[in-house]
C-alpha cells in the first residue's frame, strides 16, 4: 500500500493540463470491440484503471500499440470470445467495474459476452440491472450465476426496441448504445443519460458509420447497421480534474490556470464553485483562478442555506461533490451537501472532522458543512483514501493545512488521477511519494 506524505500551508502557482477523460476513456476502449478495423484513440490518460482496461482487451486478442504517451491504436479484428471465460480474463475483470463496458459491443458483434460480477470503488450499492434489463429489451438472454458470481448475455439477432431506461446511468446507456449499433432495425432510448462522456462515445461511433439521432440529448434513435469501420478519436478534457483543480486553488489560496479546459463541455460545474464564492476567469479555453483569501458562500433568495446536490447532466456531476464538500471547510458560510446517488460516499467526512473541518453528516446522503473562512486552518493528519474522488478530496484538505499529513491506499487516487503529486509538485506543492 503506497502512501503520499504531504507538507501543507503552501500556496501554489502556475498552469495545469487536465488529463483526458477517464470516464469517456472506459467508454470509447471498450467501442475498439465493435470492429476489425484499426481505431486510433489520443489523448488516453494512462491511469491505473485505464491500463487495467487495456490490459483486459489484450487477454481477449486485441492488438494494441501505444504510438506515444497517451496515443494508441487497437485492432480487434482476431479477438476470440471464448477468451471471456479464461481465468485470466477473470482474474482481471473482477477488478474493474468498468469491465462491464464489453458486454455491449461482444453482445453486438459476437452475439455473447460474458463477465464476473465487477469491482471498482466501494462507494455503496451500484445496480447493473439498467445495463442487462437493455440487452434484454434488444432481444438477448441474461444469466447471472450467483455461485460463480457470474454474468452471461447472449443474442445473436438483436432487433431495435423502444426503451425508457430505469435510471439515466452512465455506463447503462453507453452499453445499451454500443449493443444496439448494429441491432436490425430502430432503437429508441428514453431518459439515456446525455453526459458528455456518452456524447463523445456516440460521436465517435457515428465516425465509424453507426446512425445515431439526438446526441446530447436524453432521446437517442439509434438506426441498426450492418458493421462498423475503424477511426480516429480525440478524448475530452477530464472535467473531473478540472473541477479538482478549481477547488485545489480556492483550498489553498492559489494562482492557477487550467489550460485547454474544454469549457464547453463543464455544463454548471464552474456556475456551481462560483456559488460558493470561487472566484474564475475564462480565457479563450484556458480557466484562470485568481488566489483568494477568502470566498463565500451565497444563501438563497429567502435567505436559507444554500444546498449543493447531484443530478443527472445536465446537473452536477456527482463525482465533485467529494471536492465541494471539502472546498466548503475552508468558505464563509454554511452549505448542505446532497449526495443523492452513492450511500457511502460522505463517509469520508470522519477525516475532515479529525482535521478540525466543523462538518455535521446528517445521514449517509447528506453533510452541513460550517465553513472556517480560513480563519482556522485544517490540522494536519494521517488517512487512508476510501475511493478517487474521496481520495483526491483528502489530498486538497492535506495540502491546505499547516504541516505534514499522510495518505494511505494512494493506489484508489492512481485509478483516477495521472501523476498527480509529479504534476502539482511542479507549480509548488511538497508531495512525497512512498510506494510499498
Amino acid at each position: 500500500m503506497s502512501t503520499f506524505i504531504i507538507e501543507g500551508g503552501y500556496s501554489l502557482n502556475g498552469e495545469l493540463q487536465p488529463q483526458g477523460a477517464k470516464n469517456e476513456a472506459l467508454q470509447v476502449i471498450c467501442a475498439v470491440l465493435l470492429t476489425e478495423q484499426e481505431v486510433t484513440i489520443k489523448n488516453i490518460p494512462e491511469i491505473r484503471d485505464v491500463l487495467h482496461l487495456i490490459d483486459i482487451l489484450k487477454v481477449l486478442r486485441v492488438e494494441i500499440v501505444r504510438i506515444q504517451k497517451g496515443k494508441f491504436t487497437f485492432c480487434a479484428k482476431k479477438v476470440d470470445p471464448e477468451l471471456m471465460k479464461s481465468d485470466e480474463y477473470n482474474r482481471l475483470a473482477g477488478n474493474l467495474r468498468g469491465s462491464v463496458m464489453i458486454l455491449g459491443p461482444m453482445l453486438s458483434r459476437f452475439g455473447k459476452g460474458y463477465i464476473p460480477q465487477p469491482g471498482g470503488d466501494k462507494i455503496g450499492r451500484r445496480r447493473l440491472d439498467t445495463h442487462f434489463i437493455g440487452f434484454q429489451k434488444l432481444g438477448a438472454e441474461f444469466i447471472f450465476d450467483p455461485k460463480l458470481a457470474y454474468y452471461k448475455i447472449s443474442g445473436t439477432k438483436l432487433k431495435g426496441k423502444y426503451m425508457l431506461l430505469d435510471e439515466a446511468s452512465v455506463t447503462g446507456t453507453a452499453n445499451i448504445i454500443m449493443a444496439a449499433v448494429m441491432a436490425e432495425g430502430k432503437t429508441t432510448i428514453y431518459n439515456a443519460a446525455c453526459e458528455p462522456y456518452v456524447q463523445q462515445l456516440c460521436n465517435m461511433l457515428v465516425r465509424m458509420g453507426a446512425n445515431i439521432i439526438g446526441i446530447g440529448s436524453n432521446l437517442l434513435i439509434i438506426e441498426g447497421v450492418d458493421n462498423l469501420t475503424g477511426c480516429k478519436h480525440t478524448i475530452a478534457p477530464d472535467m473531473i480534474e478540472v473541477g479538482s483543480f478549481i477547488g485545489l486553488a480556492a483550498m489553498t489560496q492559489s494562482e492557477i490556470t487550467i489550460k485547454n479546459a474544454s469549457i464547453e463541455k463543464l455544463g454548471n460545474i464552474p456556475a456551481q464553485f462560483k456559488r460558493l464564492g470561487i472566484q474564475m476567469e475564462f480565457r479563450n479555453d484556458d480557466i484562470f483562478i485568481p488566489a483568494q483569501e477568502q470566498y463565500e458562500i451565497e444563501s438563497f433568495i429567502d435567505g436559507s442555506i444554500m444546498t449543493i446536490a447531484d443530478a443527472p447532466w445536465p446537473g452536477l456531476t456527482p463525482d465533485l461533490l467529494s471536492i465541494f464538500l471539502v472546498v466548503a471547510t475552508q468558505a464563509k458560510g454554511s452549505v448542505l451537501i446532497h449526495q443523492k446517488m452513492f450511500e457511502s460516499r460522505l463517509f469520508f467526512v470522519d477525516k475532515l472532522i479529525d482535521m478540525g473541518a466543523q462538518i455535521i453528516l446528517c445521514d449517509p446522503h447528506r453533510a452541513t458543512v460550517i465553513g472556517l473562512n480560513n480563519q482556522h486552518k485544517l490540522k494536519p493528519t494521517t488517512m487512508v483514501s476510501p475511493d478517487i474522488r474521496a481520495g483526491v478530496a483528502l489530498l486538497i484538505a492535506a495540502l491546505s493545512a499547516d504541516g505534514v499529513s499522510k495518505i494511505h491506499n494512494i493506489e484508489q487516487i492512481d485509478r483516477g488521477y495521472e501523476q498527480i503529486c509529479l504534476r502539482l509538485n511542479k507549480i509548488g506543492a511538497h508531495i512525497q511519494r512512498i510506494d510499498s
